[in-house]
């Protein structure tokens, strides 16, 4: 087959809805979702905390975080890997090579992003508006309230642009999901997988619904950051 054979046959099996192929989609899907889900709601929570208040270890965990932005996904993979191993400290839970193990690998690589992003937003409103809430008593979970409104452009630019990262991570799920059909199979280990196989009409037909998601979210990005100015 000539690549444009391959092409109209990946077309073919995205338009007839192709059970196999949109089983991975609607996975892979899933899984960063909730990875996102899980991520923001710790992530902003603790970027906004670090926004607010100052203590002794600050500066030392945002170095740390920021740090973490660039981990290699194949390290937390081998450091999921080891913590759900028989052997390991978690190994009870017999999470290893389930959606859930691909889930807490995804909230590893893209906690970092969404908490330093956020504390930096957070951070510059505060910074701005802090005398205004001061001088009116405004608690702790209203400021968070009023922040969050002012900014929610930016936090919603953090939160694409780390679902864009989990949804294309390839290395960690492979080790932790093992890339299982019909169970932890999703988009990116799919590709590699058909690819070596010689099915390139599956693998680009994930291809290009792996490409249209990411346009759709750096187009999101750039709507929202254009919004903002």
């Amino acid at each position: 087959m000539n690549i444009i054979e391959i092409f109209t046959e990946s077309l073919s099996l995205i338009f007839s809805f192709d059970k196999d192929l949109w089983e991975i989609i609607l996975l892979s899907l899933y899984v960063s979702l909730v990875a996102l889900i899980f991520a923001s709601i710790f992530g902003l929570l603790i970027g906004y905390y670090l926004a607010l208040r100052n203590f002794f270890f600050k500066n030392f965990i945002l170095i740390i975080l920021n740090s973490l932005m660039g981990i290699p996904p194949v390290v937390v993979g081998l450091i999921v890997y080891f913590m759900f191993a028989s052997g390991g400290p978690l190994g009870v839970l017999q999470l290893l090579y389930t959606p859930a193990a691909m889930i807490i690998a995804q909230v590893i690589i893209i906690f970092p992003i969404v908490t330093s992003i956020s504390h930096e937003i957070f951070d510059q409103n505060w910074r701005e508006y802090k005398d205004q809430l001061r001088s009116i008593n405004m608690p702790f979970f209203g400021v968070a309230f009023i922040i969050t409104k002012h900014s929610y452009f930016l936090v919603i630019t953090a939160l694409l642009s780390a679902f864009g990262r989990a949804i294309s991570e390839v290395g960690a799920v492979m080790i932790v999901g093992g890339n299982i059909n019909h169970f932890t199979r999703v988009m990116t280990t799919a590709i590699s997988l058909e690819t070596r196989m010689g099915n390139l009409e599956y693998a680009m037909a994930l291809g290009i619904v792996l490409i249209l998601l990411t346009i759709i979210i750096y187009s999101l990005v750039y709507i929202f950051n254009k919004r903002k100015i």
